[in-house]
């Protein structure tokens, strides 16, 4: 995924402020998620739950990525795809609800996590963490093809 997002920067970078910020939150809720997993360069983590207040930081830089995308930039988005006429507005319409899922999905998990201090209920933690981490992948494949349908418009 980091590979990914370092192509999209690469790609996309300097063609409008608000998806360059926007590309740097999902850097940082990847960099956290890649902590809180274990995954490359971080290692395994032991059998150990995270730290709780790596928890809580990475559900709110998640919040923010999430809320930038809903309020800042996919309205740019769509309103440009309006102006980018019929095939445009489809790709919007038809990417929109599937990103739509991820996000439910996403506040689920933050409002199991982000303040949990029951022990039990993280028990689930690295299982649910790994399906977030399947439909994160899906929702920036999602969101890059709406980047780009707008990037392909507008460069």
């Amino acid at each position: 995924m980091l590979t990914r997002l370092e192509q999209a920067q690469q790609h996309w970078g300097g063609s409008n402020n608000a998806i360059d910020n926007w590309l740097e939150e999902r850097k940082d809720v990847l960099v956290y998620y890649c902590q809180l997993a274990g995954l490359p360069p971080y290692g395994q983590i032991d059998s150990a739950l995270p730290d709780k207040s790596i928890i809580r930081r990475f559900c709110q830089l998640l919040m923010d990525y999430i809320s930038a995308g809903h309020f800042e930039v996919y309205d740019q988005i769509v309103a440009r795809c309006k102006e980018n006429g019929a095939e445009s507005m489809a790709l919007a319409k038809k990417l929109y609800p599937r990103i739509e899922d991820s996000t439910d999905a996403t506040l689920t998990f933050n409002d199991k996590f982000a303040d949990s201090s029951d022990n039990k209920q993280l028990q689930s933690f690295d299982v649910e963490l790994s399906q977030l981490g399947e439909l994160l992948e899906e929702r920036f494949e999602l969101e890059d093809q709406l980047i780009e349908a707008l990037y392909l418009k507008h460069s």
